[in-house]
């Protein structure tokens, strides 16, 4: 395994964070081995490769066939290890987490609301769906059971157009991402069906969905198993989580303390998994993306071998980066993260708090020059024009 390798990155300040000078130089890596002093926080996890800090005696890092990968300590912030961390790639509906966290605390789960057929347009061939129909009342709860168990694009139409509309949403999860100190995202569609130009990184959705873990209402949606959804007869139907790591569906083991989070897929994306689990105090956020072999179910494996050495590896690496990077709460803006990480339950319902009204959510402190770190990779990307066949 190589672990570091040089890499260039461009820096410029803004008026709400300071920026850190990354230097990079050619190192000799040998596996197992920590590659040289650290640096600034956080600079290896910009390096090509897998980068990983083992004290002697600590377990063999996997090596997955995904493009990236990353595991943290939910808790602390640190990051564990990774393999090119903050390269750009298309999420698929892993970007869900970051739709949820921008517009979940502005809707409150009890509302109801008769769809109309607009809302329900634009929506792209190959979506995955929960069924969500014109001329039916669905409660807001509804809504999001539909957005985290199915991974329904229909449902993510409808949100977004009760909270000021499909490109508003869009910039607001832009904000909402720089405001989480995540870099790499660029939204274009809020529920990721792929679009051009639209990325995230193993990274910044590892932040992602810590921060949705010190979200109550959050937690509870994306560890639920099993929901009972709306029918257009007025009845209900049953509708499972298709994250299954956490189900155990199509001959998947289910993760023992597996917390939930999302997963997604494109035919451009590949599979992406963001998830979370907690043993013995600690818990753990894996990201992985786009694997390169092992079929349709390699994803969740390869999230399973990353979570097993994450929590034998715990206490025995030094951290190669944080999670914890400014933003805007801790510059003295918005910060709405700030519950404790639960254990969410399969079938506890989402609080009903009341929140503020839809336009105060656009608050998130945006407008600013912004950090901007770019690495140049080898491979050229695939086209970001490339429509999904199946998204889920």
């Amino acid at each position: 395994m190589t672990i570091g390798f040089t890499s260039r990155a461009v820096v410029s300040t803004c008026a709400l964070c300071t920026a850190s000078l990354l230097v990079s130089a050619p190192t000799v890596a040998i596996a197992g081995v920590d590659p040289g002093p650290r640096t600034t926080a956080g600079a290896l996890l910009y390096r090509p490769g897998t980068q990983v800090r083992p004290r002697p005696g600590a377990p063999e890092v996997p090596d997955p066939s995904a493009l990236s990968w990353l595991v943290a300590d939910a808790g602390t912030g640190d990051v564990l290890a990774a393999h090119d961390a903050h390269r750009p790639l298309p999420p698929a509906s892993t970007l869900k987490t970051l739709f949820a966290l921008t517009v979940l605390p502005t809707l409150p789960a009890g509302i109801r609301h008769r769809v109309r057929e607009r809302e329900l347009a634009g929506i792209g061939p190959g979506s995955s769906l929960v069924g969500v129909a014109e001329d039916r009342t669905y409660r807001v709860s509804d809504l999001w059971n539909g957005v985290f168990l199915s991974s329904g694009n229909d449902a993510v139409r409808v949100l977004a157009a009760l909270s000021g509309g499909w490109r508003a949403t869009a910039e607001r999860m832009q904000t909402k991402a720089r405001a989480l100190g995540a870099r790499d995202t660029r939204v274009k569609s809020p529920d990721g069906y792929d679009a051009p130009g639209q990325v995230s990184s193993a990274f910044d959705l590892a932040v992602f969905g810590r921060a949705g873990l010190r979200n109550h209402d959050f937690a509870r949606y994306c560890g639920r198993r099993e929901a009972l959804f709306p029918a257009r007869d007025g009845g209900t139907y049953d509708i499972v989580n298709t994250n299954r790591l956490l189900t155990g569906q199509d001959g998947v083991e289910p993760y023992d303390g597996l917390l939930g989070i999302k997963n997604g897929y494109t035919s451009n994306a590949g599979n992406t998994l963001v998830t979370a689990a907690h043993r013995d105090g600690h818990t753990l956020v894996v990201t992985v993306m786009n694997p390169r072999s092992g079929g349709g179910h390699a994803v969740y494996e390869e999230a399973r071998a990353l979570l097993d050495w994450g929590f034998e590896a715990t206490g025995r690496v030094d951290p190669v980066g944080t999670l914890n990077l400014p933003h805007a709460g801790q510059l003295g803006g918005p910060q709405a993260d700030t519950a404790t990480i639960p254990s969410a339950r399969a079938g506890d319902s989402p609080s009903h708090h009341p929140s503020w009204p839809i336009a105060a959510a656009a608050l998130a402190g945006a407008a600013s020059v912004s950090l901007y770190l770019r690495l140049r990779w080898g491979p050229a990307l695939t086209h970001q024009g490339e429509r999904s066949a199946s998204h889920s």
